[in-house]
């Protein structure tokens, strides 16, 4: 008897699906959704939580999730079978499902399982691949939609705005860190307080990770700098905020000045379609304080600083002239049970309405915000970029639903 096999068949019945859910309201259509387990560098999220399971199981949806796929948010399987999912033990079983919710893209691993006409969901990080991942992925002859494209009615990117907030707010918490810790910084605590002078914080970028970075920062006494080419996004912050603080354009002679003060500095600039062009020299950054703190958000586009590098969960920082850099990629991951939230949030009123509309072609051809995140479509790209970027075949989107009647 195969030992495996065995493992599989006792796990399974251990985490039966149970009897009695949500009363089960039929939809236009039953959607399978496979949900894998996280292997790409540094993601811990998963897509959907187990409440948002047991939400789509209830309206007769079928969720096949990888085993341990919720594990490093803080989700256990038996968390998720008692929601109504099915577990299972092999990565081609999720990928027999209609419907592939990652967070982070396909592996090439993964890739190799995609079937035609099925829909993959997942971000799309697009400056991090190469023209063969595309070329094979494309030939899979899948509908490919990406995370951070896809607008809501206002216009937005609902989840790029999701994730920013997370990672604004915790990059507080890693400058409060190692600000303090005495064997990286200074030995000196984050914000300000009577008689003292307050820590001197300065943001590159007035998007939403700086706005808020900036109201966190604010609220634990600190003294904030924003530094954008953006005069708009520097106006909005400041009403947001409610507050006047200090605010430029990304001069170098003011910059080297905040710069040279600064107890911490906060690389959070984007820009969809490219690298960052590069903002903080290496002569800059060896005028800084010894232990001060820089945390480069931006690192997996290129990053905002000469002298920073890509660093992971387990080793997070490195000390360059006497100064601390934070490099890891996907920061809302260092708090992933908060971020699977944000996303399972997103996704599970999402899938609802695919259901509803008679699945993800039918509800593409009336909302034209969802139509935004798709990149590739049975073959052909349809965001130019991405086709001239990789040299695919581009079409129009609209004409390929015109077409299809």
């Amino acid at each position: 008897m195969n030992p495996q096999g065995s493992h599989q068949t006792s796990a399974s019945a251990h985490y039966a699906t149970q009897e009695e859910r949500l009363e089960y309201r039929k939809g236009k259509e039953t959607l399978h959704i496979g949900i894998p387990r996280e292997t790409s560098f540094n993601e811990r999220r998963v897509g959907l939580v187990p409440s948002a399971v047991a939400l789509l199981s209830g309206h007769g949806h079928q969720i096949i999730l990888e085993n341990g796929a919720g594990k490093q948010a803080g989700y256990q399987d038996k968390d998720y079978a008692e929601a109504g999912a099915r577990i299972v033990y092999s990565r081609d079983e999720v990928f027999k499902a209609g419907i592939i919710l990652k967070v982070a893209p396909p592996t090439p691993a993964e890739i190799a399982l995609i079937r035609p006409r099925q829909v993959v969901l997942s971000t799309l990080n697009w400056y991090a691949l190469n023209k063969d991942y595309f070329h094979k992925l494309n030939a899979r002859k899948a509908t490919a939609l990406a995370f951070e494209y896809i607008r809501d009615s206002s216009g937005s990117a609902p989840l790029i705005r999701a994730m920013s907030e997370i990672a604004g707010n915790t990059v507080v918490y890693i400058a409060s860190h190692y600000l303090s810790d005495l064997q990286h910084g200074q030995g000196m605590m984050f914000g300000g307080f009577s008689g003292i002078i307050p820590t001197e914080l300065v943001i590159l970028g007035a998007g939403t990770v700086g706005e808020y970075a900036a109201r966190a920062a604010l609220g634990m006494g600190a003294s904030v700098k924003i530094f954008d080419n953006s005069i708009y996004k520097l106006r909005r912050i400041q009403d947001r905020l409610q507050t006047r603080l200090y605010t430029s354009i990304i001069e170098p002679g003011a910059l080297g000045q905040a710069i040279r003060a600064a107890d911490v500095v906060i690389g959070a600039m984007y820009d969809p379609q490219g690298r960052l062009p590069l903002l903080i020299p290496e002569d800059m950054v060896r005028q800084m304080r010894e232990g001060s703190v820089i945390i480069d958000v931006s690192i997996d586009h290129g990053g905002c600083f000469e002298t920073s590098s890509l660093t992971t969960h387990d080793n997070p920082v490195v000390r360059r002239h006497g100064v601390i850099h934070y490099g890891v990629p996907n920061i809302p991951s260092m708090v992933p049970k908060t971020a699977s939230l944000a996303l399972s949030n997103f996704f599970a009123p999402l899938l609802l309405r695919v259901g509803e509309a008679a699945g993800f072609e039918s509800l593409l051809r009336t909302d034209p915000q969802l139509r935004e995140g798709v990149y590739l479509f049975n073959g052909s790209a349809t965001r130019r970029f991405i086709a001239e970027q990789f040299d695919l075949p581009f079409s129009d989107f609209g004409l390929l639903m015109a077409a299809m009647g």
